[in-house]
């Protein structure tokens, strides 16, 4: 097994998992108190489920969600026009060496949950489900 390939299926580290949930919370602090000047933004209700980082913490990745799944390109866009104030607002409450590079993706997680819901409801998954 290759180094990258290890790397690609080990489980983020407790410091990965701290650092991500720690730049949550503050992500989500400026979006609660509109700290960030941005008509898109300051119009959406946007919730950040989840918080993943790279292995050397040098990248961030902030799956975002707006209430309804309302205009999720247009908040992205302006969450991406507002990436340099908010990295240096992250930098400044994360203690951290290097403030990691921040990129926003749409949550998708609970798409796909409605999805396997829907699954198990269907009747042929009844029906398999009644005959075993």
């Amino acid at each position: 097994m290759t180094r990258s390939k290890k790397s690609q299926s080990a489980p983020p580290s407790q410091r990965q998992l701290r650092i991500g949930e720690l730049i949550r919370h503050k992500l989500a602090e400026m979006l609660t108190r509109g700290e960030i000047h941005d008509d898109v933004i300051a119009s959406h209700v946007i919730t950040v489920p989840e918080v993943r980082l790279s292995p050397d913490l040098k990248l961030a990745t902030a799956f975002v969600v707006t209430l309804g799944d309302a205009d999720i390109k247009e908040v992205l866009a302006a969450l991406e026009r507002n990436k340099r104030y908010i990295r240096a607002e992250l930098a400044q409450a994360v203690n951290l060496k290097f403030a990691p590079d921040i990129r926003f993706r749409r949550d998708e997680t609970f798409e796909e949950a409605s999805r396997i819901d829907a699954l198990l409801a269907s009747a042929k998954v009844r029906q398999d489900v009644e005959k075993g």
